[in-house]
């Protein structure tokens, strides 16, 4: 009911900045809450930042301060904005998006890849 689609992935150096943008479709009234997750190879996938619909904001301790999520109400849209990149944020990063009512992620895109050198 809901569908995504990120964009902006790719090779950056480390300490520079990067943009991910994460375009929202479907029933957009329906979400209570939009994430930014990543899954690097063999390890689990976690959590980079949130936004709720109330404009509360989460961010994982490991990209605090570096990292500014935000929502484009005017063309469904969440961003993530990193500054900083470590080669240990190479990861896939994956938007998705929370219902009301339900306390967890159940709409995910298909992800954008992220590879950080030195």
């Amino acid at each position: 009911q809901v569908q995504l689609v990120e964009s902006g992935g790719g090779l950056v150096q480390a300490g520079g900045p990067l943009r991910l943008s994460c375009k929202f479709s479907g029933k957009i009234f329906d979400i209570n809450a939009l994430g930014w997750f990543r899954q690097a190879p063999g390890k689990q996938r976690e959590l980079v930042a949130t936004i709720r619909s109330d404009g509360i904001t989460n961010y994982a301790d490991s990209v605090k301060g570096r990292a500014i999520i935000s929502r484009d109400h005017v063309r469904n849209m969440v961003n993530l904005q990193m500054n900083s990149l470590k080669p240990e944020d190479t990861a896939g990063y994956y938007c998705a998006a929370a219902i009301y009512n339900s306390d967890s992620y159940d709409y995910w895109g298909q992800g954008t890849q992220v590879t950080v050198s030195k």
